[in-house]
């Protein structure tokens, strides 16, 4: 307790010894474990960005290895100066009973300052704690002791901002270092980094980890890029990786997914090596190993597979092939005896050896190519190849028996006439919204090809739901309209030949070659003109893209909630206009904003419905992809300025109220109970102070001119021509490019908005009304149940009742005529 006179304590300041030795030394390693002090730098070491471990050659040469850096020495301790046991100096303060009381300014001796709030003589409140070396403390007092929230801010300019208890950081916050590009955010326990985190390396924040800590070291579960794009994730341990982890060397096209020590291979696992690939290929080529691994090398049993086809399954002694084993050649001869220094004891008899062929086959994780003939379904040999075969068998039933072998070689050749273009199509949809993949390898889903449908205006003659009905096959039901349903680039090709038969078989009923003649027109007034010039607001861009595809899983659930059996053939379930209006009507959606006139305006914009073509119908069927765009659209329309700033306000005040008391069974989090945050991207800011500056500027974002304020999308080509006409709109690339990464920011936040605070939560509460409605139901039908059977009861005593009296009557009667007699 602090009195307004000087008293006469012992001076019991720790601080002032050592500090200065303290700040001439280097931080320590991640590894090292170090109290933190109030003023002193917190133990963040200048963590090397190097580490990571060297990719494994396919060469059977050894190696070398780059180790993790050794554990720096452990930096002396000091204690915390007892601000209660302090001299004071001088006060400027009012004072009760001798006690400083409301907000005042105390000098300690030895340079100390306090300037805040005073209760009952000790520092209680808000105020500001100055070290007489400059480093500062702006926050909560109770008792003379930091709690509570503050900001911590060093002589060098580091600053940490977040939660304290007893003067350490401890709970939820942020640091930022002043001399290195360092910052972690994430949570504390007594001064340490403990739980869940993540931090930067570097300026240009290519290099960051982020996951578990245990007392400042990763240990755990984790997610770590390096500055040369590498990433590993998997478990940790103090600060190596340790466990079971995955490991992708980007700049040497590897990946290694299996045990880890010591921060090497070492266990079981399995090692790839991607090769490059022929362009717009959809066939993935690498080497692979799986098997056993001892410091970082093959060493045990192991399997090697080929790209060519051919197979090792033997010994390994440091990466060659060393003892008993068996080679099969891409021909399917095998070779099976000795090994020495990678090579056989004698050269191979190349005989066939079919039975053990099948058998290392079967246990190979992938399927190997084999030289076959593909035959089609007119057992002929196909001229297109393997991966382009198609199956017709469904369209010649449409054609006279004697034509059909004609009208499938002429389709065949109008095929090879564009078999390039349509590769180059298929590769760019499947690769939409993608992330890099490491061989470059893609495969097109369903969502991808209604884009491509709808980009070539195919649903100006049929709704996508009724081409996935003619499309359909033999697949259940509950798959005829999945957004996420494989297609080959076989499947591409004979889709759109039976398109092109459905849409313009009328057109040419009377020529031949029927199906050439049908697939040649959709080719050039379809696909030629319009593909790969991609529409919607789901692919605007990879930034957005990548940002909602979060969305989609729960969107796809709530899709398949509100659809009902479609009333013809084959009876699947879908959702129609009339539908997704009654949906929003039932969240609660529809507002001054979002009218259902603006949404029967989306329905058009998202190509669901054609005003000029089915009129003002909401009996019209939607597919997953327009169901998604139409949420997407309306959640730019419904979400303003004002709930923006609302979300961020309540999201600030949740951050920085928040606050844990860690103990040990709390912190001890296993990596199976919590799934990793997504990384943020390189170029996202972590730093809580940074986001108001971008919502001020997002939200101080001018409408282009010809937009109106309501409709947020991107401007159409007319109107962008236009718009680089007009002398006022003459704009730099650089600006432009700024302004449309403000656009497309500012749409992530409107979305981000309408999915976590409206959309998803309403229909959390319809799922708990609809399960309230029908414990309802069941319990209105067991009490009618109830009241049926004592009705029932009562009924019965009733009439046994008369019955007895009935009786009596009767006996009285009998009596009666007894007595007369």
């Amino acid at each position: 307790m602090i009195k307004g006179k000087k008293k006469d304590v012992k001076k019991k300041d720790a601080k002032k010894d050592g500090k200065k030795a303290a700040s001439e030394k280097s931080e320590g390693s991640l590894g090292a474990t170090v109290e933190s002090s109030l003023t002193t730098l917190p133990d963040v070491q200048n963590e090397s960005v190097s580490e990571e471990t060297q990719a494994i050659p396919e060469t059977p040469d050894k190696e070398p290895r780059v180790e993790e850096p050794p554990v720096q020495p452990v930096p002396p301790i000091h204690e915390e100066p007892v601000l209660a046991q302090v001299i004071i100096k001088s006060y400027e303060c009012e004072q009760v009973d001798e006690f400083f009381e409301g907000e005042g300014f105390i000098c300690f001796e030895g340079g100390n300052t306090y300037k805040g709030l005073f209760s009952e003589g000790r520092m209680n409140g808000e105020g500001t704690y100055t070290w007489a070396d400059g480093v500062k403390y702006e926050g909560t007092f109770t008792k003379n002791v930091p709690m509570h929230k503050g900001r911590y801010t060093w002589n060098d300019g580091s600053v940490y901002e977040g939660s304290i208890q007893d003067g350490l950081r401890h709970g939820y916050g942020v640091f930022r270092s002043g001399t290195h590009p360092f910052s972690y955010t994430g949570y504390w326990c007594n001064g340490k980094r403990h739980g869940k985190g993540f931090v930067y390396y570097d300026q240009e924040q290519t290099s960051w980890y982020s996951g578990d800590w245990v007392n400042n070291v990763r240990e755990g579960w984790g997610l770590r890029r390096y500055r040369s794009g590498n990433t590993y994730e998997g478990q940790w341990k103090k600060n190596l990786r340790h466990g079971h982890g995955k490991m992708r060397w980007l700049t040497d096209n590897q990946e290694y997914a299996g045990q880890w020590e010591c921060g090497i291979q070492h266990g079981s696992g399995t090692h790839r090596w991607f090769s490059k690939r022929v362009a717009m290929s959809q066939y993935s080529l690498w080497n692979e190993y799986v098997g056993d691994f001892v410091k970082g090398e093959r060493h045990g049993h192991g399997t090697f597979i080929y790209a060519d086809g051919s197979m090792y399954c033997g010994e390994w002694v440091h990466n060659k092939r060393q003892g008993k084993g068996i080679f099969v050649f891409k021909n399917g001869h095998a070779f099976q005896g000795e090994f020495v220094n990678d090579l056989p004891v004698k050269c191979p008899i190349r005989r066939g050896s079919a039975v053990k062929d099948k058998k290392l086959r079967a246990t190979s994780t992938r399927r190997h190519s084999e030289n076959t003939i593909t035959l089609n379904y007119l057992e002929e040999i196909s001229v297109l190849g393997s991966d382009t075969d198609f199956d017709l068998s469904l369209l010649l039933d449409f054609l006279p028996r004697e034509d059909r072998e004609e009208e499938v070689k002429q389709v065949q050749l109008g095929l090879l006439r564009y078999i390039s273009e349509l590769r180059e199509i298929y590769y760019f949809y499947s690769s939409l919204g993608c992330s890099p993949s490491p061989d470059g390898t893609y495969v097109m889903t369903k969502l991808q090809f209604w884009r491509f449908l709808k980009d070539c205006e195919f649903h100006l003659s049929k709704t996508l739901a009724e081409m996935d009905r003619l499309l359909r096959g033999d697949k259940p039901l509950k798959d005829i309209h999945h957004p996420l349903e494989i297609l080959l680039f076989r499947t591409f090709v004979s889709n759109l030949v039976h398109l092109a038969f459905h849409i313009y078989h009328e057109e040419f009923k009377d020529k031949v070659p029927h199906l050439q003649r049908c697939f040649l027109e959709i080719m050039s007034r379809n696909v030629l003109p319009f593909a790969c010039c991609v529409q919607g607001i789901l692919y605007s861009s990879e930034e957005f893209t990548s940002s909602v595809k979060s969305y989609m899983e729960k969107c796809w659930e709530i899709h398949g909630d509100f659809c009902r059996p479609c009333p013809r053939p084959p009876f699947e379930p879908t959702m129609k206009l009339r539908q997704f209006l009654w949906m929003l009507d039932d969240f609660k959606l529809l507002s001054e904003q979002l009218t259902a006139a603006r949404v029967l305006g989306i329905f058009v914009k998202v190509g669901a419905s054609l005003p000029d073509i089915h009129g003002d119908n909401l009996e019209l069927e939607m597919v997953f992809l327009e169901f998604f765009e139409a949420l997407l659209e309306c959640a730019l329309v419904y979400v303003t300025k004002d709930m923006i700033l609302k979300k961020e306000a309540q999201d600030n005040q949740k951050r920085s109220s928040f606050e844990i008391r860690f103990s040990e069974e709390t912190s001890a989090v296993s990596f199976t109970e919590h799934s990793l945050p997504q990384p943020p991207r390189p170029h996202d800011d972590t730093e809580p102070a940074h986001h108001p500056s971008l919502l001020e500027t997002l939200l101080s974002f001018s409408v282009t001119p010809g937009e109106s304020k309501d409709d947020v999308s991107l401007p159409n080509e007319d109107v962008k021509e236009e718009q680089d006409s007009c002398p006022e709109n003459e704009l730099t690339d650089e600006a432009q490019e700024d302004e449309q990464k403000e656009l497309f920011s500012f749409w992530i936040c409107k979305v981000e908005t309408f999915f976590t605070t409206k959309f998803f939560p309403a229909f959390e509460h319809e799922i708990v009304l609809r399960d309230k409605r029908k414990e309802m139901k069941k319990q209105d039908a067991a009490l009618a149940g109830l009241r049926k059977t004592q009705a029932e009861e009562l009924k019965r005593l009733i009439a046994e009742k008369e019955v007895q009296e009935k009786a009596k009557r009767q006996e009285a009667a009998e009596a009666q005529t007894a007595l007369a007699l």
